[in-house]
């Protein structure tokens, strides 16, 4: 018990230590040897396949920007007393002009990611179905046709 506690390492009241971790004796570097480490070995595998991971980029980023850009609705800030408590992000830039330079680049941002991640799927048709409707899921409320347009599922027309 005596051996166990000079082992042990000492707790320090400074808040960086810096130490070397001492070699394992060989019994322990044998144990280590014989099953396999589940805590590292996930580094080194497969996981997903190309055309997967090109098609949840595609998905997660249409997702993310669709909710940023037009599901969230006003300004989380108060100091303009609720002017654009109506309008969403994309309705905001550059005051609802359609076709700036801004507008332009975000617009081609997702032409370009669902091309990308067609080609890197080798144009199979299930990955291009859920690629391309993603795409139109975020490109079509961008289009100047749906500027000011809502389209609710589960909810009325808006109180004033």
């Amino acid at each position: 018990m005596a051996d166990a506690k000079t082992n042990r390492r000492r707790r320090s009241s400074s808040i960086l230590q810096v130490y070397h971790e001492p070699l394992e004796p060989l019994e322990q570097l044998s144990d280590q040897s014989a099953l396999p480490n589940g805590n590292a070995n996930w580094v080194n595998a497969k996981g997903v396949s190309q055309e997967t991971s090109w098609t949840l980029t595609n998905i997660s980023y249409m997702f993310g920007s669709y909710i940023m850009f037009h599901w969230v609705r006003g300004v989380p800030f108060e100091f303009n007393a609720g002017a654009y408590d109506n309008l969403n992000m994309w309705e905001q830039i550059d005051d609802g002009a359609q076709y700036t330079p801004a507008k332009k680049f975000l617009l081609s941002v997702p032409i370009v990611l669902f091309l990308l991640s067609t080609h890197y799927t080798h144009y199979d048709l299930t990955y291009f179905t859920i690629n391309f409707c993603a795409m139109l899921g975020v490109v079509i409320p961008k289009l100047p046709y749906s500027h000011r347009m809502r389209v609710g599922l589960f909810s009325g027309i808006p109180e004033e």
